[in-house]
């Protein structure tokens, strides 16, 4: 994969300066407005990982490529973005205003972990298109960050932290409830959830993190210490889909991911993936996608 953009990077891109706070002991937090960088002043956004998050408010259309996925911003939206997947928006140049926060994983250190949050998990929601009267609303949320971050207020940051958590569950809360929302966590939804955590620690794959080690259910059992039924179980109650249907559909995202993106033949993708043989994963891509991974990456 490229290498992956940090903090200190999108700094240098957008600004050519660096804050001097930029890695200090409470971690990084900034909030900034859309205006100078949209419009007239448009300049392409990479398409990349960052190794820091971001939720922005957009107004005006666009599409932002997101992993896999392409979605498309009809008028305005909010949108969530994490270190492990790679986005790109487009068109940005239809974009008239907006506003965005970027911090590191570090600022939230001890207020628990962010990749808990539907909005930054793999498979969830990262994209919200908002009403009038919503955006009215996110405004005012933005608007307190500017305050709070231009004062002098000794826990000033706590206030930040607790802006971040309104924009978080503002939006999940856009989302349909889940059935298990209002029941307390049991055992199998625990298992379930550290399933699906080590699944997501695997990820995403660079030179860094060069290989999935945890390919079967059987291996992820190992790993929990539990038999693989009772994983098998604990899986389809909680997401209605088997352990093995879970593994694929995340191996497929990370390979879509590096045909597209990464200057990785097929071999060293199928390799980083744990496939043994490369007709193994053709044929596993084929039978999931219809094309070859060859297909695809020219398509």
């Amino acid at each position: 994969m490229d290498k992956i953009e940090s903090i200190e990077d999108f700094y240098k891109r957008k600004f050519d300066w660096m804050p001097d706070n930029i890695r200090n002991e409470i971690g990084h937090f900034n909030v900034f407005r859309l205006e100078p960088f949209v419009g007239d002043q448009a300049k392409p956004v990479p398409y990349k990982r960052r190794d820091y998050y971001k939720i922005m408010l957009v107004i005006g259309g666009s599409k932002v490529h997101y992993a896999d996925k392409v979605v498309e911003v009809q008028k305005q939206a909010l949108s969530f973005s994490n270190p492990q997947i790679p986005y790109k928006w487009e068109h940005i140049d239809n974009i008239r205003s907006g506003c965005f926060c970027i911090f590191n994983a570090h600022f939230f250190h001890q207020y628990g972990d962010l990749n808990q949050y539907s909005v930054f998990q793999p498979n969830g929601t990262h994209i919200f298109e908002l009403s009038d009267e919503q955006v009215e609303r996110i405004k005012i949320v933005y608007e307190r960050m500017f305050e709070e971050i231009n004062s002098e207020y000794v826990h000033k940051y706590d206030v930040l932290r607790n802006l971040v958590f309104e924009l978080l569950h503002f939006a999940m809360k856009l989302q349909p409830t889940s059935r298990f929302d209002n029941h307390p966590i049991n055992a199998s939804q625990r298992i379930a959830t550290l399933f699906l955590e080590l699944l997501e620690r695997q990820f995403p794959i660079e030179e860094n993190h060069p290989r999935v080690s945890l390919r079967s259910a059987s291996d992820f059992a190992h790993q929990l210490n539990i038999h693989v039924n009772h994983l098998n179980r604990a899986v389809k109650e909680n997401t209605q889909k088997t352990t093995t249907q879970i593994i694929a559909e995340r191996i497929l995202q990370e390979a879509k991911i590096l045909l597209k993106h990464s200057k990785w033949n097929v071999s060293e993708i199928a390799d980083a993936l744990g496939f043994t043989e490369v007709t193994h994963f053709n044929n596993f891509f084929k039978k999931h996608v219809l094309l070859s991974p060859m297909q695809f990456r020219r398509h």
